[in-house]
């Protein structure tokens, strides 16, 4: 089989990014992506350097076959994948995309093979495997993942198993999905140590995959777990704009590709595109990027307490440990009841404002103090009437 990681776990630059916004992302309540925005969405992901672009499940509906389709057929630099389940139905309808991709699932835990599918775990394996070869039959140049559906809850020996299986018959890279998200770091449920394990197990049969990890967050732990993942020697990890997905989503992908640049030095993605992405995923999906979203929200980068603007004006490094410029965005001081007079001072100084004296000052501040305590802030352009405001009373009070 040929090795397609490294054999050493840890950390290493060969991590990829699957980016699922287009498939995981329409599994978010109500939201659905009409296809040339989803052409629009896998362009910008192409310009940030996704590695796979996952564009969808063409058995769902004739619409996302289209998709798929005219996205497998722009010639990107991403690659290009579909969904699968373990059907050759479904196999067929991909391929006949032209994609670069395959992710094929299926279960293996015992209560779910006996509950829902009424099938052992050996017929389940040979389902699993026979896709597998007959997709890789029909191009053997075709990445193909095998994803146990919700692995961590299975029995550890039954993923062993499907795993080894699925790579002996072509798979080249085997998913940990933490469908429910389960895992929690520190504890027994750790990813780190599922993956650590796994990596091991496969090994001793001499079976090298790329080990690829699906974090849910329900517990708001996915990104937590993805880089335990990664860490432990997991080279793929799965993430969507706005963290969008089944009930709480899953992985953030701004907020993993900018750890992954800054913290892990892993410099290949192009994070100036990521604010022009989410405000065309979050246009279109109806989903909200909340303010005090990490990395993409509205506050992510404006400081509003005095203390805190007083200092950052002088070195915004005293209150950031991010620079807002990697990702094309500016930083801003917020004007409201926290406000004090060193921040309305850096203000008055961005809007060309250097005629009041100290007194006045203190009156400009006060109104801006006012207005924050109805749950408003001022911005330079209010500031201004404000000021221009507080210079009318002066004068026609002198």
């Amino acid at each position: 089989m040929k090795r397609l990681r490294k054999k050493k776990t840890g950390v290493n630059d060969l991590v990829w990014v699957l980016d699922s916004t287009l498939r995981e992302g329409e599994q978010t309540p109500g939201v659905y992506f009409d296809k040339h925005i989803k052409l629009a969405i896998a362009a910008l992901l192409d310009e940030i350097g996704i590695d796979i672009i996952e564009a969808g499940h063409p058995m769902v509906t004739t619409e996302i076959h289209a998709a798929v389709k005219s996205i497998a057929q722009k010639g990107y630099k991403s690659i290009v994948g579909a969904h699968s389940r373990s059907l050759q139905s479904d196999v067929d309808l991909a391929l006949e995309c032209g994609v670069g991709f395959l992710g094929i699932f299926y279960c293996v835990s015992d209560e779910r093979l006996s509950d829902v599918f009424k099938k052992d775990l050996d017929s389940a394996i040979k389902q699993i495997t026979d896709v597998i070869s007959y997709a890789k039959s029909k191009n053997k140049n075709l990445l193909i993942r095998y994803t146990p559906e919700d692995t961590v809850r299975s029995q550890f020996e039954n993923v062993v198993q499907a795993a080894s299986a699925a790579v002996d018959a072509g798979a080249d890279i085997i998913s940990v999905a933490d469908t429910t998200g389960y895992m929690v770091p520190g504890t027994d449920r750790s990813m780190y140590n599922y993956i650590s394990r796994l990596i091991e197990e496969l090994d001793k049969r001499n079976l090298h995959p790329r080990i690829a990890v699906h974090c849910h967050n329900d517990r708001g732990l996915a990104l937590a777990n993805a880089l335990d993942a990664y860490r432990a020697g997991a080279s793929i990890i799965d993430a969507a704009a706005l963290g969008l997905g089944e009930r709480a989503g899953i992985v953030d992908l701004a907020q993993l590709l900018t750890v992954l640049t800054i913290d892990y030095s892993v410099n290949r993605w192009n994070l100036s595109k990521l604010v022009g992405l989410y405000d065309l995923v979050s246009k279109h999906s109806g989903i909200p990027i909340p303010a005090n979203f990490p990395i993409t929200g509205k506050n992510a980068f404006t400081h509003c307490a005095g203390v805190h603007t007083h200092a950052a004006s002088i070195n915004p490094m005293h209150y950031e440990s991010l620079n807002p410029e990697i990702l094309g965005r500016p930083r801003t001081f917020a004007l409201d009841h926290m406000s004090g007079i060193a921040s309305l001072r850096y203000a008055l100084n961005l809007i060309g404002e250097n005629s009041l004296d100290d007194a006045h000052q203190h009156d400009v501040l006060c109104e801006v103090k006012s207005v924050g305590q109805r749950g408003r802030t001022v911005d330079l352009a209010e500031l201004t009437h404000i000021v221009e405001a507080v210079k009318h009373h002066k004068t026609y009070n002198s």
